[in-house]
């Protein structure tokens, strides 16, 4: 994960969204007028989206950062074969766990394999794409949301497990205090369909360094 580059391009129906979340909800506005200028971006390549979102599993930003430069002064490339070309311990040895180091080196074998169909995954419905990642060992249905968010760009994904989305979700809209998932879901509801925007402007309200895998 890291910050965006200087050339990267808004998504087409960005501004779009942003008026029409800004019109429905005042905390939304409110969010979206503090974050200008800035918005969220795909960086084109489906391997290595869904190999940084391995690599960013349950640590900090700092700390998935400091992993994935050490796993690209290993690889050199980061593409599927040049990952299958190291083995699962010297992709411990950039520190990644035992699990995960397994998690990117079957991801990488299921590319070079041909047994996952990225070119299909633009034309093909949320839930599709998300039906076949998560068949790959290691990827659950979050990193799944991620990839339709920073790789695809679709614009109503709602990852309601993801931790910083509820403390966010909870800090706006309920005082702090914690819902259930049903709650927050009903709430994701009135942001669509945009609510891969309004996700995006609830993580900047918790840190402004701007995420992407």
């Amino acid at each position: 994960m890291s910050r965006p580059l200087a050339t990267s391009t808004a998504p087409d129906y960005w501004q779009r969204a942003t008026r029409a979340l800004s019109k429905a909800d005042p905390v939304m506005a409110g969010l979206i007028r503090a974050y200008p200028g800035v918005t969220l971006y795909s960086r084109g390549d489906p391997f290595q989206t869904l190999f940084r979102s391995i690599v960013g599993q349950q640590i900090s930003v700092k700390a998935a950062d400091s992993v994935w430069t050490r796993v690209c002064a290993a690889v050199t490339e980061t593409t599927p074969e040049a990952v299958l070309s190291v083995s699962v311990e010297g992709l411990r040895d950039c520190g990644l766990s035992q699990r995960k180091a397994e998690y990117a080196w079957d991801l990488a074998a299921h590319f070079v394999s041909g047994r996952i169909h990225a070119r299909d995954w633009p034309k093909m419905a949320d839930e599709a794409v998300i039906a076949e990642l998560t068949a790959v060992r290691g990827i659950g249905r979050w990193t799944a949301e991620m990839f339709l968010i920073f790789n695809l760009m679709r614009p109503d994904v709602f990852p309601v497990d993801d931790i910083g989305l509820q403390k966010a979700v909870w800090q706006h809209y309920f005082s702090g205090e914690k819902q259930p998932l049903g709650v927050l879901r009903a709430q994701g509801e009135q942001w669509g369909p945009w609510r891969t925007v309004a996700t995006w402007y609830l993580w900047r309200s918790l840190d402004p360094v701007i995420v992407s895998y």
